[in-house]
């Protein structure tokens, strides 16, 4: 058995276990393999292995692993789906939908007005999450979920036509203790509850939260999507530039 098969193994029984601690049925939490910094030989293997779901956080780092890829995103019996899940700057909107499956980092009007036109353009409509924030780290990108900004993207949303909003995405705060977390996750499905009456032309069934230190956490507060790198793929190589 190879090392990442080796770590799969375990990880679905620790996910398994957090399911069933959370009276959750397995089925209800999706795994996403966040294969950023790995180069795509790592991603066929981890596809051999059962994985469909991948995140990369860079547009220029996915850039290069795409046409490698491309057999086993078009013509592979069950094909894999390859989500970005970093922040998008909005002059990068073209290629990020030219070259992704969704886009999970949505953070304002302005990138979703971009991501439309250009899903338009080649006559895509394309998944995508709300990343909100929910930490007061300033390195954490996301729209807080309180201000004017997040009202005015959930209003003009169902006009962007080319989108399909899906859920939530959020990160936790690094180095804090279990209850700041926690308290992180159950912010984002609550706020979920908030939204899903307030704009019924949304559908917001996705709630992606939880990484390999803390997904246990995040499936107990309502999780459908963890992702996770580290405890699949083992510690991350140097990361280059979007």
């Amino acid at each position: 058995m190879t090392a990442l098969a080796d770590n799969l193994e375990r990880l679905e029984a620790e996910i398994a276990a957090a399911c069933r601690h959370a009276g959750r049925a397995r089925a209800e939490v999706e795994l996403m393999a966040v294969s950023k910094t790995y180069p795509a030989s790592t991603i066929a293997e981890a596809a051999a292995l059962g994985l469909t779901l991948f995140g990369e956080n860079r547009v220029q780092e996915f850039a290069a692993k795409a046409a490698e890829l491309k057999p086993l995103r078009e013509t592979a019996l069950t094909p894999i789906r390859v989500h970005l899940i970093g922040h998008l700057q909005s002059n990068k909107a073209q290629r990020a939908v030219e070259l992704f499956d969704a886009i999970e980092s949505l953070d304002s009007l302005k990138l979703a007005e971009r991501i439309n036109e250009a899903a338009g353009k080649l006559g895509k409509r394309l998944p995508v999450l709300i990343e909100v924030k929910l930490s007061h780290e300033e390195t954490k990108s996301g729209l807080q979920p309180d201000s004017f900004e997040a009202a005015q993207l959930l209003e003009r949303l169902p006009e962007l036509v080319n989108l399909q909003l899906q859920g939530l995405m959020t990160i936790a705060p690094f180095g804090v203790p279990d209850n700041e977390t926690r308290a992180c996750f159950r912010s984002l499905r609550e706020w979920r509850e908030r939204w899903s009456p307030a704009y019924p032309k949304l559908s917001l069934d996705v709630l992606s939260m939880g990484m390999s230190s803390d997904f246990d956490l995040a499936i107990e507060e309502g999780a459908t999507r963890i992702r996770i790198g580290t405890s699949l793929f083992g510690q991350r190589l140097a990361q280059g530039k979007n």
